[in-house]
């Protein structure tokens, strides 16, 4: 057998290659971060063809470090950041434009004018498409975000329309480029806003109110199979699977039976649960989502509560206001103190997402005293991860009707140690970490495994599945509910800071 899997983690900072072995442990691993573009408030773009020469890189690099070759790898999976929209010339493989990434709000008008296109009646506003595609219309996801370069771009609808110009998000990008296919997976489309969550495939009614030709998109495909060999540094190999980032998460924490589920902390937080082969539509702002599908078995469905900004915050906090120097320095300068201090920051930077989806919202920090020190801000700064998901729990504990008894975490979040134990006070219920955190590349991983036969079923999978370290509740319940109220306070004075003539 050939002794190893790789998986390509397309983020919205940085692109990774890990190699893992048979028992899903990591044996090598390569990065790089790629330029964050911000042209005008609120608009986030990326490099496409900067972050293709980047993930050649780090394959390169992580099979280099293992002393191994494309030969030693039984297949390549690929996971990636969902709704960052690409649009490339069929012809030369160019984009036709910066990517534009899932932060972007700069599609919020086009969103508003798209809700109220529809007269009356339950299907117009935020709501319009949800039946459908699972989603509410937000800046959020792909469907606008191309109709917006199509608008603005000179000549591209046109090409589009002709099939001249294609769309993909970066899993569609990075197949194309490895293996010449138009592709994408079935998880990745149902972000986008046009695709029909029961048929699996574009769906005409949504092509049509959003203004997105057929003709440019790629073919919807399974999660976990064949799309072709690859190329460059991975010359012959399978490139056997794609996922997008949280549903590959999900997938790693093994969560494949219903009602269990996962939060992953990255740049945002996303908590998946399973929901079995049946979509469960959300009646309290959360998403239905396609968490996988393995070859020709039934896809298996997801609710998700999307936090847009977590990770990122701590970034902003090095990077905007100079207060640390690493991320990881972030938990030592909170530990300066013993609370926030009665200081809340909500982190509105591209509005708000679950439960909310306010696009009109923005940041504040909140409670602000002259006894307020940069380690109560450093607190709060980690304090908003936890809030946020605790918001979304509940949430996810109403549509379900069952309570939360273990949250199953992943990320680079995770070695917070304060984190953590804030979380589980927060939710007064445990938080469990395993022992490859990074379980967005491991799913990935897994997904192509199965593909190729290197893991025959999903219960080998479960059996690699090991706890690392689990923090249990110590807040009592009163001290819990108080700091929630003033959080949620908080929460509702970032809404309808912009007005109807600001833009992003």
């Amino acid at each position: 057998m050939t002794r190893y899997i790789a998986a390509i983690d397309q983020g919205t900072t940085s692109s990774r290659c890990i190699v893992f072995d048979h028992a899903g442990a990591i044996v090598s691993v390569d990065q790089k971060e790629h330029r964050q573009i911000f042209p005008r408030p609120g608009w986030v773009e990326h490099d496409a063809e900067e972050i293709w020469i980047n993930v050649q890189t780090v394959v390169e690099g992580a099979l280099a470090k293992l002393k191994i070759t494309a030969a030693d790898l039984a297949a390549v999976g690929i996971t990636n950041q969902r709704e960052t929209t690409v649009l490339w010339d069929k012809a030369t493989g160019k984009p036709v434009a910066n990517a534009i990434v899932w932060q972007d709000t700069r599609t919020d008008r086009l969103v508003r004018d798209l809700g109220g296109a529809a007269q009356g009646g339950q299907g117009g506003g935020q709501d319009r498409f949800r039946d459908l595609c699972g989603l509410p219309l937000a800046t959020y996801f792909a469907g606008p975000k191309i109709r917006w370069i199509l608008d603005n771009v000179d000549g591209v609808r046109a090409r589009a329309e002709a099939g001249e110009v294609l769309f993909g998000t970066m899993d569609s990008w990075l197949i194309w480029n490895l293996t010449g296919r138009h592709v994408t997976d079935v998880t990745n489309a149902s972000r986008t806003m046009l695709m029909n969550l029961q048929t699996l495939q574009w769906d005409d009614t949504l092509l049509s109110a959003i203004g997105v030709p057929r003709a440019m998109l790629p073919e919807i495909r399974p999660s976990s199979e064949v799309y072709g060999e690859g190329s460059s540094a991975l010359a012959g190999v399978p490139v056997a699977s794609a996922l997008g980032d949280q549903q590959a998460a999900l997938f790693g924490q093994t969560c494949f039976s219903p009602g269990e589920g996962k939060n992953t902390y990255g740049t945002g937080s996303f908590l998946l649960v399973n929901t079995g082969t049946t979509p469960v539509h959300s009646k309290n702002g959360l998403l239905t989502t396609v968490g996988y599908k393995i070859g020709d078995q039934a896809a298996v469905y997801a609710l998700e509560g999307s936090i847009a900004v977590t990770g990122s915050l701590v970034q902003w906090v090095r990077d905007n206001l100079g207060l640390i120097s690493s991320a990881s320095e972030i938990e030592a300068l909170a530990r300066t103190v013993d609370d926030n201090g009665g200081c809340y920051f909500v982190p509105a930077f591209s509005g708000l997402f679950a439960p909310y989806w306010r696009s009109d919202a923005r940041g504040i920090i909140a409670g602000l005293t002259g006894y307020i020190n940069k380690g109560h801000i450093a607190r709060a700064v980690l304090e908003a991860t936890a809030w946020q998901t605790r918001e979304v729990v509940d949430a996810m504990s109403a549509d379900s009707g069952v309570a939360l008894t273990t949250l199953k975490v992943d990320g680079g979040m995770t070695a917070n140690e304060l984190l953590m134990q804030f979380q589980a006070d927060v939710l007064g219920a445990p938080v469990v970490r395993p022992v490859v955190p990074e379980t967005t590349c491991l799913g990935a991983a897994y997904a192509a495994g199965l593909a190729v036969g290197y893991w025959p079923d999903i219960e080998s999978l479960r059996a690699n599945w090991q706890k690392s370290a689990e923090w249990t509740p110590t807040l009592p319940a009163a001290e819990r509910n108080r700091h929630y109220r003033k959080w949620k306070k908080a929460v509702q004075r970032t809404m309808a800071w912009l007005d109807a003539d600001d833009e992003g």
